[in-house]
């Protein structure tokens, strides 16, 4: 058995072809010379060194001793007729199954201009290599105003940096979370110096062999240091052209997880666009959190299933997503799909501009998901709610 992509997804691969009952050999490929870390502290505590490396390690939920990791060796084309891959020394390397768990990289803007000086945040290098330019005085432009350029500015504040998000939107955030609480956020971020250009783009970076300047479509001009590029991911998919795939965003999937289907092959994690029985079975990707682990619990089963010529069962596969982001004093939770809502937004629990809040999402009147900046005891009502709302009526099992 192949898996391709040794992050989190990856990880969580191999434990499920355990749990559902493979013996046989699992070799899993990955492009990082890392072992599997965890994402989330990249942006924050690795970032602002208060972790080492070694503490975003993950460890796996059981015995892996006997699978073989090789790490370093990206996976550069796949043949699927064939079942063979090829790495990026030109090996090729058969299997029988195959699981897809490559991920996603920073989306780069096409900006002319320097290129030392431009960074962008997704893997332990990045963050490495971004880590120690953060230091007092430093002027950073953020190119984006999502969760990562979010995090990233307010990471670089708390180090001293002085900082200026730029972004198309009107309010940080705006996108996932709405104008009413991106507009809560971005008054946090102004309360510890962040300052603003919303409402436009970039045109290109200034300097000779390095960044020391941005031309804003407005064309004002920001002096900085160092930009660090946020504005969006772009799945890891190029090594699978050439095979009928659907890949125009990710790896199109049935319920399953199965990639068009096939009996042989199933995505995981962010890689893979499936439908959700959650919120009217539309096909998405999840870029959260618990999205891997929930995606090989069922892709696993389905692809053993198929691997011994029988078709996979179980109940209909209706992930709750869950995300979670940690700004100044702000810590936000989020339960569902909030992005499916934005047009009726509605404060559940408390006030937004005093204290913790819990904000509902909507769509045709029913609740499709939940934010909020307090804890577990405000959040939870709201969300056995949501499950009841968003749950599909009724949940029978679903056969391939």
């Amino acid at each position: 058995m192949a898996v391709v992509g040794a992050g989190i997804g990856g990880l969580r691969a191999a434990e499920a072809l355990r749990d559902a009952g493979h013996d046989g050999p699992i070799t899993v490929f990955g492009a990082e010379g890392h072992a599997p870390y965890s994402r989330p502290p990249l942006s924050k505590d690795l970032l602002a060194g208060q972790h080492g490396s070694d503490k975003i390690v993950l460890r796996a939920t059981r015995d892996l001793g006997d699978v073989r990791w090789r790490l370093g060796e990206p996976v550069v084309a796949c043949d699927l007729a064939a079942r063979h891959l090829t790495t990026g020394d030109g090996a090729e390397v058969e299997f029988e199954g195959l699981v897809v768990a490559t991920g996603v990289r920073s989306r780069r803007l096409s900006l002319a201009g320097p290129k030392i000086g431009r960074y962008a945040l997704r893997g332990l290098d990045d963050a490495l290599t971004l880590r120690p330019l953060l230091r007092e005085g430093a002027r950073l432009v953020v190119i984006g105003a999502g969760f990562i350029g979010c995090e990233v500015a307010a990471t670089a504040r708390r180090l001293g940096c002085e900082v200026t998000i730029v972004a198309p939107e009107q309010v940080p955030m705006e996108r996932p979370l709405g104008f009413e609480l991106g507009a809560m956020l971005m008054r946090r971020h102004l309360a510890h110096d962040v300052r603003f250009r919303l409402g436009r783009g970039v045109r290109a970076l200034l300097g000779e062999d390095r960044v020391t300047g941005v031309v804003l479509t407005s064309g004002e001009v920001l002096g900085c240091d160092l930009v660090v590029e946020a504005v969006g991911s772009v799945p890891n998919v190029e090594w699978l052209t050439g095979n009928g795939l659907d890949l125009a965003n990710g790896v199109n999937c049935d319920e399953f997880m199965r990639a068009e289907g096939r009996a042989d092959v199933v995505a995981v994690g962010d890689v893979a666009r499936f439908p959700n029985r959650m919120f009217e079975g539309v096909a998405t990707r999840v870029e959260h959190w618990n999205i891997p682990l929930e995606t090989a619990r069922q892709a696993a089963p389905a692809l053993l299933a198929g691997l011994a010529d029988r078709e996979p069962v179980g109940p209909a596969f209706a992930p709750l997503p869950v995300f979670w982001t940690h700004q100044f004093d702000i810590r936000l939770q989020s339960f569902g799909a909030p992005g499916l809502g934005l047009d009726d937004v509605r404060v559940l629990d408390g006030d937004l501009d005093e204290g913790p809040v819990v904000m509902g999402y909507h769509r045709a009147g029913r609740l499709v998901g939940i934010v909020g900046t307090g804890g577990p005891r405000q959040l939870l009502p709201h969300r056995a709610r949501l499950l009841a709302e968003a749950a599909p009526t009724p949940r029978e099992p679903i056969a391939g």
